[in-house]
């Protein structure tokens, strides 16, 4: 970070610009796509494959590497994106990776997958390599294809293995420190409520090893299950969204999003605006907001950004209040405001807490 980038990050802050993670705007993709391109016309390397998977071109390597090291190639790939270097470097490999776009798999590329596996394990970048796919793509076709998952309603016996597997996951992330410092809370006072931040309950989760350890259920359906369930337990099980409640919520975003006039999705920051809903994860909100726009924007695929929002506060939002004046008149129902979000929670009310979500113990269907 010294060396690559503090520099960087002081010019940043100066400017008051904040240092960005998660989801690349289209505006920094842009930039990015521009810093390549400038890049290898400034070193004359031939594309980007060379630039960014060297290590596909054995004979060129050490030239390629000298042009890297010799134009400052680690600052000249983030400037002007507001990221650590790596994060910029690895969205980059991802969007110029020429075995990243080539569509479905055949059946026999599933199928020389499934062997590869049984001979190189979890090695993704050596089989991508041998199947001409990114390291990613392998990963998530495999996880897929691995073998047979459920489908509809979660038993109480997966809930429970789901329930179990994220907070395994989840303690294995947790620092020596943090750990020791759990522990002698535990010993000091064996009664004791440990507690954790509200970040670590759904943040770097690596969901393919939930996925292993659950077994009957894709990383993708582990995940949304586990939003559903920390949703739940994160309002103690009230109803945020229906009925009044809903539509106030829907109100609450749309004037929220407004207000923040961003250009990209991708620059909202979802955590902060889970409030306008209640103390619920982010990724819930992003459902919500995903819903509203698909059922109230005709063709809002064809829309930009802002486009969508002004369309959701110029049409939808009179609509939604008028409708919530009628509602709250006829039924005389109070609506009520939207919890603000805690930024810790006790241990037992997130993993040792029984409630409705976990269904009943049926057979799994496959």
């Amino acid at each position: 970070m010294y060396r690559d980038d503090l520099g960087r990050f002081k010019e940043f802050k100066a400017q008051g610009v904040a240092i960005k993670f998660g989801k690349f705007s289209a505006k920094e993709n842009k930039q990015l796509e521009k810093n390549v391109q400038e890049f290898l016309a400034l070193t004359g390397i031939e594309n980007a494959d060379k630039l960014l998977y060297t290590d596909r071109y054995p004979k060129e390597k050490s030239v390629i590497t000298d042009l890297k090291r010799k134009h400052s190639f680690r600052l000249h790939i983030g400037k002007g994106i507001a990221r650590p270097w790596k994060l910029v470097y690895y969205r980059a490999k991802k969007m110029f990776d020429v075995n990243n776009y080539k569509g479905r798999y055949s059946k026999g590329e599933a199928e020389k997958l499934k062997v590869y596996h049984s001979l190189h394990g979890n090695d993704w970048k050596k089989i991508g390599e041998m199947v001409a796919r990114s390291n990613l793509s392998v990963a998530l076709k495999f996880s897929q294809i691995s073998s047979e998952r459920n489908r509809g309603a979660w038993s109480k016996t997966e809930t429970q293995r789901l329930i179990k597997a994220v907070e395994e996951v989840i303690l294995k992330k947790i620092s020596l420190e943090e750990l020791k410092e759990m522990d002698c809370k535990l010993q000091e006072n064996p009664e004791g409520r440990l507690s954790i931040v509200r970040e670590k309950l759904y943040k770097g989760i690596s969901w393919v090893e939930v996925e292993a350890k659950v077994e009957t259920r894709n990383w993708m359906q582990c995940k949304s299950k586990w939003t559903e369930i920390l949703t739940k337990r994160m309002t103690n099980g009230r109803d945020i969204y229906r009925g009044v409640n809903a539509l106030q919520s829907k109100i609450n975003l749309i004037e929220r999003l407004y207000k923040i006039n961003v250009e990209d999705a991708n620059e909202i920051d979802w955590e902060d605006l889970a409030s306008a809903i209640g103390d619920v994860p982010p990724s819930y909100v992003q459902t919500k907001f995903y819903k509203l726009k698909a059922t109230c924007v005709p063709f809002w695929q064809k829309k930009t950004f802002p486009e969508i929002i002004d369309y959701l506060y110029e049409t939808s939002l009179p609509l939604l209040k008028e409708k919530l004046e009628k509602m709250v008149e006829k039924k005389g129902t109070e609506v009520q405001t939207p919890a603000a979000p805690k930024q810790v929670f006790l241990f037992r009310d997130i993993f040792y807490c029984e409630d409705d979500s976990e269904g009943e113990d049926v057979e799994e269907q496959s």
